[in-house]
């Protein structure tokens, strides 16, 4: 029997980047960060530890939709809800 993970919160989409742990990945995707100074933006990267469940089971390079959900362990708090 699966058990219903309830999500909540943010959603975002990345890139599996590391995909060596037990049903954990880590995503990582691109924001704009805007520098007053010289009037321009530069990219930074976030990353997260994200649950990989076995009827998705995502590999590294592929593109997910994550999402929030309550503290799995540590430091996993989003679950692969989506593989594109």
């Amino acid at each position: 029997m699966e058990k219903k993970i309830r999500t909540h919160g943010r959603t975002f989409t990345g890139v599996v980047t590391s995909d060596r742990m037990t049903r954990t990945v880590t995503v990582t995707w691109e924001r704009r960060h805007y520098v007053p100074k010289y009037q321009r933006y530069e990219r930074r990267f976030s990353s997260v530890k994200a649950h990989n469940p076995d009827t998705i089971d995502a590999k590294k390079g592929d593109t997910v939709t994550i999402m929030e959900t309550r503290p799995l362990s540590k430091t996993k708090h989003f679950i692969i809800i989506k593989k594109h």
